[in-house]
């Protein structure tokens, strides 16, 4: 009985750490405008390549494919396009994405207070 406990734990353990083995699918965000740089940063727990109008999280979290880690692309890349997985994002969750970038933009340049 012991020994089938100890195999039991040992299965779990295994399914454990095999999980990041089995990668999600890459996020890949279309973004309205292409940007001038490629650039990288961290949303949603992923980091996010960038270059001309694609970002790509090739190693997704369970956060990455959220309307917040969406927000935050947004509000530092503008207006986003699309934004996938598996799936898409709908109209709706797309357009509570693209309200900070079209806040962002309304506030207009930031300048700094000397």
């Amino acid at each position: 009985m012991k020994l089938l406990t100890v195999a039991a734990a040992c299965a779990a353990f295994a399914t454990l750490c095999a999980a990041p083995a089995f990668a999600a699918d890459p996020v890949v965000v279309k973004l309205a405008q292409p940007i001038a740089q490629p650039t990288k940063f961290i949303a949603g727990e992923a980091v996010f390549n960038c270059e001309g109008d694609t970002c790509t999280a090739i190693t997704p979290q369970s956060q990455t494919f959220t309307t917040s880690a969406c927000k935050t692309i947004a509000a530092k890349l503008g207006p986003i396009a699309s934004y996938t997985e598996t799936k898409s994002f709908d109209e709706t969750k797309l357009a509570a994405c693209n309200s900070v970038a079209v806040a962002r933009s309304a506030a207009g340049p930031q300048m700094a207070k000397q």
